[in-house]
């Protein structure tokens, strides 16, 4: 074990402070700190992780993966989560920095291994060992699957290095509004509501294309809104078990309007738990706009 340096023991000062108490950052960070599996994402990205060599020394992988998660978590761009380190004795001590003896990696280093991360497509990866990890631990994937999809917005303008639009957004009509972006579809839990499934496409592809790749094969149960209507033969091409409890379109005048009503804000009950998932994407991690095609993050 190495030994502390001044500046560990100047911030380990907080302790001694009587009125200070844990804030939501610090339980937060805390706590991911204990579940993450750590070392099994680390196993995912180390081969493809750039190694020591004659050059520069990388960064150790599990720092820049922790970094990389304080990014998402907090809504930071690369520079602002740089100073953040800086700024953060609780950001510091989550991601493993000394600052009496080493820098807190730059933002172009952070750019560069999300990067990589990308290049590879170790973001699914990611995703499967997460959901593999959590399987292992007893929280298995049940019997009943929601799906829901949400548009995530991008400035429509040519005003970039390219001048053009991204070819993988597209322009969709919602209501009375018009929106250009991506698309992101998600199955998840109906009975934990964990996200076990994820597809993005553009805007204008239509809800119930990506369907039989939501599903995991051994539903039961399968909730989704008036969008899915009628899909009763994509779900069972992939859940053959799988009873449909998507919303049906009420029938306006008939005699059972009130009757069906009251059947799909039942099941939109159990729909409901999609959203949370949504408002943490969006809200909490700032995935409610995406970026121009040639703009920096």
């Amino acid at each position: 074990m190495k030994q502390q340096t001044l500046a560990v023991a100047a911030d380990d000062n907080a302790q001694y402070e009587q009125y200070r108490r844990p804030t939501k950052r610090d339980v937060f960070l805390a706590t991911m700190g204990q579940i993450v599996p750590w070392t099994a994402l680390c196993a995912v990205i180390e081969p493809h992780y750039p190694k020591a060599g004659n050059g520069r020394p990388p960064v150790g992988l599990e720092r820049m993966l922790r970094m990389y998660f304080v990014q998402h978590w907090f809504n930071l761009a690369d520079a602002a989560c740089e100073d953040a380190l800086l700024d953060s004795v609780a950001l510091r001590r989550f991601v493993g920095i000394d600052l009496g003896r080493e820098r807190v990696p730059d933002a172009t280093t952070l750019l560069k291994f999300r990067r990589l991360l990308e290049k590879h497509k170790l973001g699914e990866a990611l995703f499967a060992k997460v959901g593999e990890v959590l399987q292992a631990q007893g929280l298995k994937v049940g019997t009943g699957t929601i799906v829901d999809a949400t548009i995530i917005g991008a400035p429509s303008s040519t005003k970039n290095a390219q001048k053009k639009r991204d070819p993988e957004m597209h322009q969709t009509r919602k209501g009375q509004q018009w929106y250009f972006g991506m698309k992101l579809h998600i199955g998840v839990d109906s009975k934990t509501g964990l996200a076990h499934s994820a597809v993005v496409t553009a805007a204008n592809v239509h809800d119930k294309h990506p369907l039989p790749q939501l599903l995991h094969g051994q539903e039961e149960q399968f909730y989704g809104d008036c969008a899915y209507a009628s899909q009763t033969e994509q779900i069972r091409s992939k859940a053959p078990k799988a009873k449909d409890l998507s919303n049906q379109r009420v029938r306006k005048g008939s005699v059972t309007e009130e009757l069906e009503r009251l059947v799909n804000r039942a099941k939109s009950r159990v729909r409901a738990r999609v959203e949370h998932v949504f408002g943490v994407v969006k809200r909490l991690w700032g995935f409610d706009k995406g970026k121009r095609l040639g703009e920096a993050p």
